[in-house]
Parts: structure tokens; C-alpha cells; sequence
């Protein structure tokens, strides 16, 4: 019984062994993810038109592409790959309107990680790193057009931070669950041009990004 017992262990601690294996310096984890961006906006009033009127950016829910190069066992770079569409809601004295233009942004991302291995292949991980955000595809709503004629949007491009936090929970020796979380330093300055009339609006995004997927060692 007690060797019976012995070789289950020993069964036990070998295959987490495996599973828990230290990532090896070349090696390229591949994830992917559905992630949801969270922006926690402030904004400014739009200046000079409508000073007690803003915008609010709506969440978006969309698939990501990640690539994690390991340098060592613990030290790792991510590229993290997305675009998000995201609709801007009239505030103050622009609600009346609802939705008030919409807009994708692209944020690659680069962040350096460490990770932690532990015993039982439970896998923990902080980065920090920079973004730069592209947006583009702005459009003026049906609503704001309506109610001061054709007007064009063009949001600045944004340079900022990252920081992240995440896990992998290994399924095997090549796949894992993934959990991630990042803080993304975003910042833009949204011009809208009506005719000979030009309104600006000052927008930290500022998102959180959750996700949740799979991953593949490589």
C-alpha cells in the first residue's frame, strides 16, 4: 500500500514537473485573447462651442494577438496586437445627442515581463512597457452632423505607458490558460471641424484591458 501510495506521488510530481518546465531562452509563446477596454476617460469641455458639453468613450469587446519572446528562463518581451472600435456619447450639454462620432483605435504594445515560475506550473507575470495608439476611421454621427452641419473629426495619435500584470496556467507541456491585465497610459486631443469653426476636446483614455485566452509554446 505505502509503495502503491509512493508511485502515485511520485507519478504526481513527475508530470507536474513537466507541465511546470522553466520557459528556455528562445522560446516564443503565441496567445490569444478576447479582451475587453475599458476606458476611465476625463475629458475636457469642447472648447469653444460647447464648454459644458463632452464626450464619453463607450467599452469595446474584441479578439487580440499577442507574441511573448523569452530573452531567459524569467525575462521576456510581448508585442501585444488589437484594434477596437469604440463610439464617443455626447455628455452635458452634447446628451441630447447620444452618440456623437465613433472611432477605431490601433495600440500595438511592447512590454517587458519577468515571470515567476512556480512548482505546481501556475505561471505569474508583471510587465511595463510603451504604447503608441493610431486612430483612425473617425466619423461624425448622424445626430452631430444634423445638429451643426458636416463636421470632420481627427483624433492625435498617443505615446505613452504600460504596465500589466498577468498569469498562465498551464493545460499541458505546450498549451496554457491565460489571464492578463493592463493599464494603458492613452492620451489624445479629438478636433472637430465645422465649416470655418474648429472645437477641440482633450481625451484620456487611459484603459484598462482584461483578457482572458489561450496560449501555445513554440
Amino acid at each position: 500500500m505505502r509503495t502503491t501510495t509512493l508511485l502515485a506521488a511520485l507519478a504526481v510530481s513527475s508530470s507536474f514537473t513537466t507541465i511546470a518546465a522553466a520557459a528556455e531562452p528562445g522560446d516564443l509563446l503565441v496567445r490569444g485573447r478576447l479582451i475587453g477596454v475599458l476606458p476611465t476617460e476625463e475629458t475636457s469641455g469642447v472648447e469653444p462651442a460647447f464648454p459644458d458639453g463632452s464626450v464619453e468613450v463607450e467599452n469595446a469587446y474584441v479578439p487580440e494577438l499577442d507574441f511573448t519572446y523569452f530573452f531567459t528562463d524569467r525575462i521576456a518581451a510581448e508585442l501585444i496586437l488589437a484594434t477596437s472600435p469604440h463610439d464617443l456619447e455626447g455628455t452635458g450639454d452634447l446628451e441630447g445627442l447620444g452618440k456623437v462620432a465613433d472611432v477605431w483605435a490601433l495600440p500595438p504594445t511592447v512590454t517587458v515581463q519577468y515571470h515567476f515560475p512556480l512548482a505546481n506550473g501556475i505561471k505569474p507575470y508583471v510587465g511595463a512597457g510603451l504604447n503608441y495608439t493610431l486612430f483612425y476611421n473617425e466619423d461624425a454621427s448622424d445626430s452631430l452632423t444634423d445638429a451643426v452641419g458636416d463636421t470632420k473629426i481627427e483624433l492625435d495619435d498617443s505615446f505613452g505607458l504600460a504596465l500589466q500584470v498577468g498569469v498562465d496556467m498551464p493545460i499541458n507541456d505546450t498549451w496554457m490558460v491565460n489571464a492578463d491585465v493592463k493599464y494603458i497610459q492613452i492620451d489624445t486631443t479629438a478636433t472637430l471641424t465645422t465649416g470655418a469653426l474648429v472645437n477641440t476636446v482633450d481625451v484620456d483614455l487611459d484603459p484598462f484591458v482584461v483578457g482572458l485566452g489561450v496560449g501555445r509554446t513554440f
